[in-house]
């Protein structure tokens, strides 16, 4: 196997490229344009010409799309820059496998449980044979790259794997997601900061999957995933924000005040999120190795780090 990965200078690409580098591997991790790291080549998923060069230079076999805009509130904010990522650019690197002149690799694409929207509380946990309906324009973005991806397998035969991921944590997360919002803030609230941490809509409830676990799925995707299929990664069980925030002060043990932030409340918000993973589990043998607790753990550690950095800069 020879893996390309775009996004790869995000939260899941960093921790996907560990993870097949550990596995002997060999891999490329393309970065965006605006990546600063001169040691990571880059991909612009506004240009076809630097998604065929980097097939044509590298000669993967598999392709792994990460590269994405992933933040719902920045999604809402501006949605046809949002699309133009999400969905134009998984467009032009179809193309651009389609116009590549060795062997054609397999595209694991990630994309996400938004595609789904909001259920009916009969239809949990959501399972891959549900009907798209996307409730904002990241979601929006996902399910149009995805039905792209669908007429390229159908049309011209492309090697398309579609991995639905669920919300996913972990160490290095930034900080605009919830779960690293709480541990950012708790780590400075135990160096010393005032003890008020701010929150958004606690009551809604997420099926919530480590990192490390998510990157093992899409490589066991990679690997055994059935051709033009689509698989939920996800844990399968919902767990709501404030029993994880209650978690995470207690990996703490600070004392805090919770003060709800209007700014963190979002306009367009799922009440619950879970998903059915054992279409994933058959196909490939996969199952998450890490508990909740253990990766809210991490994510604490690594948060505790990064304050201690900033309190030497």
């Amino acid at each position: 196997m020879r893996a390309l990965v775009t996004g790869a200078s995000g939260f899941v690409g960093r921790h996907l490229l560990d993870a097949l580098r550990r596995d002997g591997i060999e891999t490329l991790g393309c970065g965006g344009p605006n990546d600063a790291d001169p040691d990571t080549p880059s991909i612009d998923v506004n240009d076809l010409d630097s998604m065929q060069s980097a097939l044509a230079t590298f000669r993967p076999t598999i392709v792994f799309h990460l590269a994405a805009q992933s933040f719902v509130p920045d999604a809402l904010q501006r949605p046809a820059e949002t699309y133009e990522a999400n969905a134009m650019g998984t467009a032009r690197l179809a193309q651009a496998v389609r116009q590549y002149s060795g062997p054609a690799p397999r595209i694991v694409f990630a994309s996400s449980a938004e595609v789904y929207g909001a259920r009916d509380p009969a239809e949990y946990p959501l399972r891959e044979s549900l009907d798209l309906r996307p409730r904002n324009p990241y979601g929006a973005s996902k399910a149009a790259a995805e039905m792209f991806l669908a007429s390229e397998a159908r049309s011209f035969g492309a090697d398309v794997v579609i991995a639905r991921a669920f919300n996913h944590i972990g160490p290095g997360q930034r900080e605009h997601f919830a779960i690293a919002s709480f541990a950012a803030q708790l780590a400075r609230i135990a160096a010393g900061a005032p003890p008020q941490l701010f929150v958004g809509n606690l009551e809604v409830a997420r099926d919530f999957l480590d990192v490390r676990d998510v990157a093992a799925a899409y490589i066991a995707l990679a690997r055994k995933g059935e051709q033009g299929e689509v698989y939920n990664v996800c844990s399968g069980a919902a767990v709501t924000i404030r029993d994880v925030l209650r978690e995470l002060i207690g990996i703490a043990r600070v004392p805090v005040e919770v003060r709800e932030d209007a700014v963190r409340v979002r306009a367009v918000e799922i009440p619950v999120s879970v998903g059915n993973p054992e279409k994933l589990r058959a196909r490939t043998g996969w199952a998450p190795r890490m508990t909740l607790m253990q990766s809210l753990r991490d994510v604490y550690a690594a948060a505790r780090e990064r304050v201690a950095v900033e309190a030497l800069s």
